[in-house]
């Protein structure tokens, strides 16, 4: 019961965040094409609740990850204010929030893959499993610039929003520079505290199962 309170609150958090987003956003068909990965998850998350649920830790993972997206929607990636700020703080050229979304596209993709690599056992051995969602995690990347480059070709200067490059050239590569370094610090930073919680959740698991 104790679980189902936190994952409502997690929920009306979402779309509070969702809804935030979608007032008056910069321009809504970027909006729509950051926002939409979001939605998505949220809705494979629900059909497959019954089926397979995650620790607390990684439902928290995800919402951090979705409101990352929402601020980027609801800005663009390249005019996010506090990072406009810093920008000019530092005399920088970019605005580059969108290396903090990057960043997470690798981070959290790399939990969400461990936990699953883990409790569904697909890999038995820590190293492997370490190493193979850090591949999944690069492999989103670069299918997400992939995705980035074909809605371009669609639909042309509408695209530029979505883009972000910012005049950069080398930004699809340092995309996934981030991602890369994203996935690999999740591995090496929360390997500890999310076996902990894996295991407590199957333990949790197991005693239900006991019982009915």
């Amino acid at each position: 019961m104790k679980k189902e309170k936190y994952l409502l609150f997690l929920s009306i958090f979402f779309f509070v965040v969702l809804i935030w987003s979608a007032i008056e956003p910069k321009d809504y068909f970027t909006w729509i094409l950051e926002v939409t990965p979001g939605i998505v998850g949220f809705v494979v998350l629900l059909i497959t609740y019954k089926r397979f649920r995650f620790t607390d830790f990684i439902y928290t993972m995800i919402l951090m990850h979705c409101c990352i997206l929402f601020v980027g929607g609801h800005y663009t990636y390249a005019e996010v204010p506090f990072f406009t700020w810093v920008r000019e703080w530092m005399h920088g050229t970019r605005n580059n929030y969108d290396k903090i979304g990057h960043f997470a596209q690798g981070f959290f993709p790399a939990l969400i893959a461990r936990e699953l690599f883990i409790r569904l056992k697909i890999v038995n051995s820590r190293l492997w499993t370490g190493y193979l969602v850090i591949s999944i995690a690069l492999a989103i990347s670069a299918l997400y610039e992939l995705i980035e480059w074909w809605t371009a070709l669609l639909t042309g200067e509408s695209a530029e929003a979505f883009l972000g490059t910012q005049g950069y050239v080398w930004d699809t590569q340092s995309d996934m520079f981030w991602a890369l370094i994203g996935s690999a610090a999740a591995v090496v930073i929360f390997s500890k505290y999310h076996d902990a919680k894996i295991k407590k959740t199957e333990e949790k698991r197991a005693l239900a199962q006991r019982y009915t």
